[in-house]
């Protein structure tokens, strides 16, 4: 009897077990902690130090990527990371306070980048010369954590630096760079391998997440009518996405759980509030916000070389082809800095600059031996294109605040401090401040996102239990690039002339399709209104897309032909077939005087802006009757160029390359233009929107705004022109000439 009992008390007791294991719901696998800054225990901090002072070495790398007749290859020797002290030397080291910082290297050894074509048969028959030969650079990334407990990095910060880059690109290869660019272009934007944006399934999961997380009044049957299988709406979700899952998730699966980051404490204090009837905490409540990510790169030298490829035939049949380069022209550039700074998605800002560059034409060019070294041409002949200044006289500066300067916060122990504000950050990284830093070029593109009550939402991941009502704020977006070129000299003659349209050539000579074709505007038979809700919105803020560019002291001089081969090259660039007949080229020699036109600017500012989200907002306000005029200006592309100090003349260059003094023709003047084009003009009928005060929306609308133009002109014994009318933004003015005897011609506009 006691036997028995036992079993009949043991096989309740296992029934009851299993009970209260089938009603027990089954455990997330992606559950957050419920607080991520609890301290580790003993296990996982010796694990963490160990993972901290991981060295990895990775020998013989080689990447292959292959589309088309396109093979691009990667090969890197050697490459090791590992984890170093304070002044970036080799040690063993740990997150202690209060640096509460970790740093690490990255060292590149011979990396070499190839890039060939292949027949159809998938065989390169020819090999092209390297794009990039055994480079070695470094990369230094430093972590910096809130706390000694944190699982994720407060600030990231990965910069690369390169002493010396050369680059070398055939013809051939030009147009499989421009289509791997493309490629690249195609992905960040979403074009190829998935659906557009809202048809996507992953493009909705972050939507489906937090519908699901808070769901509104109207859908708030819809959880309680499934809480009867799903007593956790995570658990709902998770159910639908287990076949989605990646083999990554399928083999982080198998990770022992004692490298666990506490979600599995988590887990477990969730589901014993709820047993003991109580309200678990929101997993969503404690979870970290954004870390400011830093990017840079950084190089001293580098060089763009572009080559002319042609095929050596040889005496045996089954010998393979050989091909012979030669360099024609050459890009260098001084001081490199690519930087890109974002926290989270709602700010973003990348900023280029250049501190010296240059172009120069090299050898011959298509059997024009205009600067073969029996030439005995200068090298101020051979540079047509100069910008800037020299890396000796400008400094290190491009290296500033870079964990490559001494004078970093990060390398003096001090934590740096970030400019995540869209104001301060334009007030404190202006056009002269880029100018001082680099001297030639600089670009600063920011993106911001902010809601509706004006303050930054960078960084901010509400998910506060508040009311099941509550729905999003709408978010205001903008978008600024600014462009700063600094003084400049742009030589235009016949050798730079028949390179550039030589590479245009061999950049269009391609047979590849586009990545994505652009959809033709189809407007629908029936469009809804906006509500006076929306309409009101649109009329507080409209997303924008503003780029600026400035121009400093720019000066073009555009010389005399010393030999013409554009038969040859311009059907190229129109899409039609290269004669197949010899060039007849003729001896080079240089002509001295060389006359020239010579322009000189003080000064160009322009101006474009253009509608975020165009489609949107055209089929919105053209299905009003009467909008505003406010609408109606976000519905232009609108350009303003501003030009001071215009002025142009005759010159000719001496046989030591400089200039004569010009010789003016249009004097010194400054001018205004302004135009603006309608956007998708297609959703606009002008029949059916009666306008009562008889205003026209035009496609398009130029203007032009000046004081004074005038044009000099050497004639013998005649004098025209004299001050004409007032003019106005419209561009409307008198022109008067008079006829007098003298010997300049005089045209006056004002």
């Amino acid at each position: 009897d006691d036997h028995e009992s036992c079993g009949s008390s043991s096989t309740s007791r296992s029934a009851s077990e299993s009970a209260k294991a089938l009603a027990k719901p089954r455990r997330p696998q992606q559950a957050a902690p419920s607080d991520p800054d609890l301290p580790p225990g003993y296990v996982q901090s010796l694990i963490r130090r160990v993972v901290n002072n991981v060295n990895i070495v990775v020998n013989n790398l080689i990447l292959k990527y292959v589309e088309d007749d396109i093979v691009l290859s990667v090969n890197i020797t050697s490459a090791e990371c590992y984890t170093v002290d304070e002044f970036w030397d080799r040690a063993f080291m740990d997150i202690t306070a209060p640096d509460l910082v970790l740093r690490k290297v990255i060292s590149f050894s011979d990396c070499t980048v190839c890039l060939d074509k292949r027949n159809a048969s998938g065989k390169i028959e020819f090999y092209q010369d390297p794009l990039l030969y055994k480079c070695s650079f470094r990369t230094r990334l430093h972590f910096t954590y809130d706390n000694i407990n944190s699982k994720i990095p407060a600030v990231i910060k990965i910069q690369t630096m390169v002493e010396s880059l050369k680059l070398s690109i055939t013809d051939q290869q030009l147009p499989m760079f421009i289509r791997i660019m493309e490629l690249g272009v195609a992905l960040y934007y979403g074009e190829i391998g998935g659906h557009k944006d809202g048809e996507s399934e992953e493009a909705g999961s972050p939507a489906r997440e937090a519908v699901a997380s808070m769901p509104s009044a109207e859908d708030e049957g819809e959880p309680k009518a499934l809480a009867g299988q799903y007593s956790n709406p995570e658990l709902y979700l998770q159910s639908g996405e287990e076949g989605e899952q990646g083999w990554v998730s399928w083999a982080w699966s198998f990770v022992p759980a004692i490298v666990s980051t506490g979600e599995d404490e988590g887990d477990e204090g969730y589901y014993q509030e709820r047993e003991e009837g109580g309200h678990p905490r929101s997993p969503q409540q404690h979870t970290p916000k954004d870390p400011v990510v830093s990017i840079g790169f950084y190089c001293t030298k580098a060089s763009v070389t572009f080559k002319l490829t042609e095929t050596q035939a040889e005496s045996s049949y089954y010998s393979p082809q050989k091909v012979k380069s030669r360099e024609v022209l050459c890009l260098e550039q001084e001081g490199i800095t690519i930087e890109a700074l974002m926290m989270g998605e709602p700010f973003f800002d990348c900023q280029i600059g250049f501190v010296g560059c240059r172009a120069l034409c090299l050898k011959s060019i298509m059997g024009v031996k205009d600067f073969e070294e029996n030439m005995n041409r200068t090298e101020e002949d051979a540079v047509f294109f100069s910008c800037g200044e020299s890396l000796s006289s400008k400094g290190m500066t491009y290296l500033t605040n870079s964990l490559f300067d001494y004078r970093s916060p990060e390398n003096n122990g001090v934590r740096a401090e970030f400019i995540l504000d869209a104001n301060h950050h334009k007030e404190t990284y202006t056009e002269i401040a880029g100018m001082q830093r680099f001297g030639a070029f600089y670009m600063d593109y920011l993106y911001t996102m902010e809601n509706n009550s004006g303050k930054d939402c960078v960084g901010q991941q509400d998910f506060s239990g508040g009311s099941k009502e509550e729905t999003a704020q709408p978010v205001q977006e903008t978008s600024v690039k600014r462009l700063v070129v600094g003084p400049l000299d742009l030589r235009l003659q016949s050798s730079a002339i028949h390179r550039i349209l030589k590479m245009v050539a061999c950049a269009l000579d391609h047979e590849y399709e586009p990545y994505c074709k652009p959809e033709p505007d189809v407007v629908p038979d029936s469009r809804t209104p906006p509500s006076p809700e929306e309409v009101a919105a649109l009329e507080e803020f409209i997303p924008t897309r503003l780029t600026c560019l400035t121009l400093l002291k720019v000066t073009i001089s555009v010389s005399m032909a010393e030999f013409n081969l554009l038969d040859s090259l311009l059907p190229v660039i129109f899409g039609q077939k290269a004669p197949t007949a010899p060039l007849n080229v003729p001896a080079f020699q240089p002509v001295r005087p060389l006359p020239a036109v010579l322009i000189q600017v003080d000064k160009v500012n322009l101006e474009h802006s253009v509608p975020m989200y165009a489609p949107e907002l055209v089929s919105a306000v053209s299905s009003l009757s009467q909008p505003s005029d406010n609408l109606l200006h976000h519905c232009y592309t609108h350009c303003y160029l501003k030009v001071f100090g215009f002025q142009a003349g005759l010159t000719s260059m001496d046989a030591d390359g400089s200039f004569l003094p010009l010789t003016p023709i249009l004097p010194s003047f400054s001018t205004a233009l302004y135009g603006k084009l309608l956007r998708l003009p297609q959703y606009w009928l002008w029949e059916s929107h009666p306008d009562p005060n008889n205003r026209s929306i035009a496609q398009s609308q130029p203007g032009n705004e000046s004081r004074r133009h005038t044009v000099r002109a050497m004639a013998s014994k005649c004098i025209l022109g004299q001050r004409g009318g007032v003019g106005g933004r419209s561009g409307r003015g008198r022109l008067s000439m008079n006829m007098q005897r003298g010997r300049e011609a005089f045209v006056g506009w004002e």
